[in-house]
């Protein structure tokens, strides 16, 4: 049961981003029936599954909030924003109370309460008066009254589930529970299809039940409790008899025995007859009269039959084309592939070093393969943006609300893949960078429309692949930043000194200055200088980099750079003194050769000329204090980071390396320059250099 209900936990989270992306599409269009019914569908799930798997809480709770939604749908109550809004509060509740256990909290009831009361005081009341004038009835209360007056129909059900429907975890009877709770109902099992014991499958399912079911909830309460299983199981619902209340109680003549068995189509009237009155078997008296020919009903079981089986193996498939994964098991795969990664290395540097031309065959057939396998295994990782993205609708529409503006958010690219490792660490810095984009940068309506702008304001969130990078841009049309105001700002808390000349680009870093903010008051959106610095660092820790470029009156585009995966990238080993190092691959422009004259200018200055550009220099092995015999010539590799060349002077240039990052432990966590290690072929380390803090570390030498 444990199990059942972290898959449970797993399926409610999705639901509930579809059920909050459902609701802010349905204020937009509150006449789209389609959207209505993918809330009610939504929560009913949600209800259903939970009262299955013991969340008592969350199903009692999501019952009165799928009962408005029943209303809507049947037009007896309009979509309208206040129940938008009590309806998001809902669905932020059932989070809390999904996630009580895991966080060990404690979660208000009293809001459950407040948000019941409100959904009820939006409830229309029927136009029935009583004595005080008062309108009375309501579809949370329990009125024996009115619920006699109600129409009360009796429903056949014939529910045939799938045979496989056990192994899904669905159990059937509490389906036929829940069915139960709508009216009076009788309850027929069959069995004839039971297999002898020692060929029966414990797991399969071999029984269906017919149920007779008198309510006044309607027919579309009874598909509502299998539509878990609709897909997948064979569920016939008749209306059989529909009394008046006024008759419910009085003896009616019904339909004889054998007349139920025709109507239910399990005999025809033909056999029917033909047993009453003692003669054979209808295929038997259709051959005989030479009505028809004897292949004919042959052919007609062989078509049934062909039908079925072709709709099972589909429904089948179907089910088998996609399964749920716990993410831990894809991390343990990952690593499981870094390791072979790391022995394919060890054979082939093993093969070259033997020049044994079978030895070296094997070991491009296994790198081939391990390629391959690496590809695979990292795609399964891979994850659109677009699970993210969805969630800023909601963010947007809150801020829009708390501010008083009105601002559009437009996304594209939603597709765009990328590690869920990187995913589950982006959300925070793009919360942060869009409530700064609304509260700071779009102005409000009056404003805008004073400046000669549309009075909404627009946030355009895109992410493209770039090689082996994600480009994520997060596009303002406010009114940009104010570079004088920035430089002040920084000068009073004694960043820069009042008398720099700074660039444009250099002023704009200055935002992500721990503490900075040119907020006038503090809100509780932003304003205490808590936000960019943080965003900075968290992009940097996914070895990724930002860029702002901001035009006064127009906007802000703030763009990250961040890297598909984190787990294995392609490399640029060099060797300085007897040690290795890796250079991400992606950051590494070009690489030149040095004479000891041309090194010797260039450690003297900080800087060095490439094709006439001047350069950062920095040399790895007076950065990591490298022992041993310095060489006459060096090589240079030239990396790109945060839009500044820096060029690191190295021994040698060994090549391009496949590279399965380790993270570094405790003890080494704050050694400036590196983002990890990896095991070469013959067992040793080798750093991962971090291209960015290494910029930053050239930078402060000069």
């Amino acid at each position: 049961m444990d199990q059942q209900k972290d898959i449970y936990r797993q399926e409610a989270h999705e639901i509930l981003v579809e059920l909050e992306a459902a609701l802010l599409a349905l204020e937009e269009t509150p006449e789209d029936n389609e959207l209505i019914d993918r809330v009610f569908r939504a929560l009913h799930t949600i209800k259903g599954s939970g009262a299955m798997f013991g969340f008592d809480e969350i199903a009692a709770f999501t019952h009165e909030v799928e009962t408005v939604f029943d209303l809507i749908r049947e037009g007896k109550m309009a979509i309208s924003r206040e129940l938008i809004n009590l309806s998001l509060m809902s669905r932020d509740y059932i989070l809390d109370l999904l996630d009580a256990d895991t966080k060990e909290e404690e979660v208000d009831k009293q809001k459950a309460n407040a948000i019941i009361e409100a959904i009820q005081e939006l409830v229309p009341r029927e136009n029935e008066s009583d004595e005080t004038g008062e309108a009375t009835g309501s579809p949370f209360e329990d009125d024996s009254a009115s619920q006699a007056e109600r129409e009360m129909v009796t429903y056949r059900i014939r529910f045939y589930p799938n045979k496989d429907i056990l192994k899904t975890g669905t159990n059937p009877i509490l389906l036929l529970d829940e069915l139960s709770c709508l009216g009076e109902a009788s309850v027929t099992v069959f069995t004839d299809e039971l297999p002898p014991l020692n060929e029966m499958d414990p797991e399969s399912c071999y029984i269906y039940w017919d149920i007779i079911l008198t309510t006044d909830r309607g027919a579309n309460a009874i598909r509502d409790v299998f539509i878990f299983v609709e897909d997948d199981c064979r569920v016939d619902i008749k209306e059989i008899d529909a009394l008046p209340v006024s008759e419910i109680d009085t003896e009616n003549e019904y339909k004889k025995l054998g007349e139920i068995l025709v109507d239910r189509g399990d005999v025809s009237e033909e056999i029917l007859s033909a047993v009453l009155n003692e003669q054979p078997r209808i295929g038997e008296r259709l051959v005989a009269a030479k009505a028809v020919p004897a292949g004919a009903i042959e052919s007609a079981a062989a078509e049934q039959a062909h039908v079925r089986k072709i709709r099972k193996e589909r429904r089948e498939t179907m089910a088998a084309s996609s399964i749920r994964v716990d993410a831990a098991r894809i991390d343990s795969l990952v690593d499981l592939v870094g390791e072979i990664v790391t022995v394919q290395a060890r054979l082939s540097q093993k093969a070259d070093l033997q020049d044994d031309p079978d030895l070296i065959l094997i070991a491009e057939e296994v790198e081939r393969l391990t390629t391959e396998l690496r590809d695979n295994t990292m795609s399964i990782r891979m994850l659109p943006i677009g699970t993210i993205f969805g969630t800023f609708n909601r963010l947007v529409r809150d801020l829009n609300l708390e501010l008083g503006k009105d601002v559009m958010l437009v996304m594209e690219g939603s597709e765009t893949e990328l590690d869920k490792t990187v995913i589950d660490q982006l959300k925070d810095p793009l919360v942060h960078i869009i409530r700064n984009s609304i509260d700071h940068g779009i102005e409000g309506p009056d404003i805008r429309t004073a400046a000669g702008k549309p009075p909404q304001g627009c946030v355009n969130l895109s992410a493209t692949h770039s090689g082996a990078n994600v480009l994520i841009t997060i596009d303002d049309d406010g009114a940009g930043l104010d570079p004088d105001a920035i430089f002040q700002k920084a000068v009073e808390k004694g960043i820069v000194d009042k008398d720099a000349r700074l660039p444009e680009s250099e002023i704009f870093d200055l935002i992500f200055e721990p503490g900075f903010s040119t907020a006038r008051e503090i809100t509780g959106i932003s304003g205490r200088g808590v936000g960019m610095d943080v965003v900075r660092r968290s992009i940097e820790t996914l070895r990724g980099s930002i860029d702002v470029e901001s035009r006064a009156g127009k906007g802000t585009k703030i763009t990250l750079k961040l890297p598909l995966t984190l787990a294995i990238i392609d490399g640029l080993m060099v060797k300085v003194g007897e040690g290795f190092f890796v250079l991400p691959l992606s950051v590494v422009e070009e690489c030149v050769g040095c004479t000891r004259k041309e090194v010797i200018r260039a450690r003297e200055r900080r800087i060095m000329n490439i094709r006439g550009e001047a350069v950062s220099y920095l040399r790895l092995r007076e950065l990591f204090n490298v022992d041993g015999d310095v060489n006459d010539s060096e090589q240079v590799v030239v990396v790109e980071a945060g839009g500044e060349r820096t060029g690191l002077g190295v021994d040698q240039v060994v090549g391009k390396h496949q590279t399965v990052i380790k993270s570094l432990g405790r003890i080494y966590k704050d050694i400036e320059g590196t983002s990890g290690a990896t095991i070469l072929g013959d067992g040793t380390v080798a750093l991962i250099l971090d291209i960015p803090e290494l910029a930053k570390l050239g930078e402060e030498d000069r």
